[in-house]
């Protein structure tokens, strides 16, 4: 098999002229290049600080989320990660551009037959659909019921058939290799299944033809031709119950959808499978363009933006302090372990890190849960934590004292806009804005003193503007000013470490459909988010602390 290749050049400007190389993760946990024409689209957006990108408009059914760097199937709605590597360094060419080349230099230096490259049955029915389809070439394309398609002669100097001979059949190497793949369903269906063929204009008989004329190739087809195709096909297969199968813009003006429209169920056909060929939901990220004078500040809120600076200050001199106030001492421990250290309470604590200054034999017991610990352990954990003065029972999660994080200081605005949410068509729509930037970790963070980056913002969230909405903003305000929202870590979409990440209180990005789970409806999340809340020691009770 002899296959031309060819030499592309790129301007210094664009994605591989940058060493930019756009990578999607496989099923088997490696990663795969992006087409480099696919990596210049979505480099163009990311550098553009679009929020995502829709790659339909170049023939591919996904959309490219910045925010996760996640890939997203519009059809399936499964999700892949994607990162963006800056270590493919290609040749710079300097000059005028060289005409461009390829080999073999004409069609017709090299004579050899087309030689199929698989001989599974997926290829072989590939192959067959191909070859009808050019058969039928640019004419008109009907609707007909399954026959044996006339087609002429492989060779010019072939006889034609005598009269009442079966024509040659251009899909009989594929039909050979098929038969037991289709003999169940294939044959129930060969009476009624639609196929491809053409209402020519020339009035040649069946069997003959010149055998010269060039073969249209699947990107010459008229899309209004196959358009109609998918259409009909879908109505007789909506009307006899057949499941449906979405493919992308059955009606948009590019040829390459409508192409894909009508191979898909040319395909789906051919195998003795129904297929019914319909619209998939559309990605709605965000709300239509909203002016400054439709913003609204939400009643019972003051202002409509918060930020945090600094790291708020310790409520306790010593983790032995912080402890007295959440423990009782237990003179004589039950016969169980410690869930800290896994040694039995009745024995010294088996931590080995820095000792901290209490004896390793003493044991306290947590005054609201009861759970016991050994206060050796107890110590060391608030060292590892937070060190805000709270401490968290690492058996039940009940939390003494007020808990704060290490989100990074940034912004948070909130506003009411003109637009429903899907499921809340009762009531307008709370916006969330947060805006954090790429800086420094401190003390409190994983990594003090090296930089952290900070991927997707500003990021958009959203709420119904309900009794219920309005309640769930204000817990979100207050796990803001407590630093909760969001953390320095590794991204679990991306694998970056270093990076600003959710911190456990689920949002909702997507505003007006819900196929990355991230939007509405969602009779559930309110709900939902406030047990996150709660989860987080932010209740209603931390409303009026906030106050006090």
């Amino acid at each position: 098999t002899i296959r031309p290749v060819r030499r592309s050049y790129y301007d210094p400007s664009s994605a591989p002229g940058k060493g930019v190389v756009w990578e999607w993760e496989n099923d088997s946990g490696s990663w795969t290049p992006y087409d480099m024409d696919v990596g210049i689209t979505i480099q163009r957006a990311y550098e553009k600080q679009h929020p995502w990108v829709d790659l339909s408009a170049i023939g591919f059914c996904y959309v490219i989320d910045f925010a996760t760097m996640g890939q997203i199937n519009r059809q399936t709605q499964r999700k892949r990660r994607v990162r963006r590597r800056l270590d493919m360094v290609y040749p710079l060419v300097s000059g005028t551009l060289p005409k461009s080349q390829s080999w073999p230099a004409s069609p017709g230096a090299v004579a050899a037959p087309p030689v199929p490259a698989c001989a599974c049955p997926q290829c072989l029915l590939v192959m067959s659909v191909k070859a009808t389809v050019s058969a039928a070439g640019p004419s008109t394309t009907t609707l007909q019921p399954r026959k044996a398609p006339a087609v002429p002669p492989a060779a010019p100097k072939a006889p034609a058939p005598a009269p009442g001979a079966k024509a040659p059949d251009s899909m009989a190497a594929a039909r050979g290799s098929l038969k037991p793949l289709a003999a169940q369903g294939g044959r129930r269906q060969a009476a009624s299944t639609p196929t491809l063929s053409s209402a020519s204009s020339s009035a040649s008989p069946p069997g003959t033809g010149s055998g010269k004329a060039s073969r249209p190739s699947l990107g010459t087809l008229n899309p209004s031709h196959l358009q109609r195709l998918a259409i009909a096909q879908s109505r007789v297969l909506i009307a006899s119950g057949v499941p449906t199968v979405p493919v992308k813009n059955l009606t948009g003006s590019s040829p390459v959808n409508p192409a894909l429209a009508g191979i898909t169920g040319i395909l789906m056909s051919a195998a003795g499978l129904p297929v019914c060929l319909t619209r998939p939901p559309k990605l709605v990220l965000h709300p239509p363009p909203v002016s400054k004078s439709e913003i609204q500040s939400i009643p019972g809120i003051s202002h409509t933006c918060r930020k945090t600076t600094k790291k708020q200050a310790k409520k306790g001199k010593t983790p032995e302090e912080v402890l007295k106030k959440y423990l009782q001492k237990v003179r004589h421990p039950p016969d169980e372990d410690c869930t800290i250290c896994m040694e039995r309470l009745s024995a010294p604590s088996g931590y080995k890190g820095p000792q901290p200054a209490v004896k390793p034999d003493l044991v306290g017991k947590l005054v609201k849960c009861g759970h016991v610990f050994h206060l050796h352990c107890l110590v060391a954990m608030y060292n590892n934590g937070n060190k805000d003065g709270s401490l968290q029972c690492p058996t039940c999660k009940t939390i003494y004292g007020v808990k704060t994080g290490t989100q990074p200081p940034g912004k948070m605005e909130y506003h009411i806009i003109p637009h429903a949410l899907p499921g809340h068509s009762d009531c307008k729509t709370i916006r969330i804005i947060y805006n954090i930037p790429p800086g420094v970790q401190g003390p409190e963070h994983p990594n003090p003193g090296k930089s952290f980056t900070a991927r997707g913002f500003p990021r958009h969230c959203y709420l119904p503007d309900s009794e219920k909405g309005r309640k769930v903003l204000k817990l979100l305000l207050v796990a803001w000013d407590r630093r909760l929202i969001f953390a320095i870590g590794t991204s679990s979409t991306t694998g970056e470490s270093d990076t600003v990440i959710w911190n456990e209180i689920h949002h909702k990005t997507e505003f007006g459909s819900n196929l990355t789970g991230h939007g509405y409806p969602d009779i559930n999340y309110l709900d939902n988010v406030l047990a996150e809340l709660a989860a987080q020691g932010i209740t209603e009770e931390s409303l009026a602390q906030e106050k006090d």
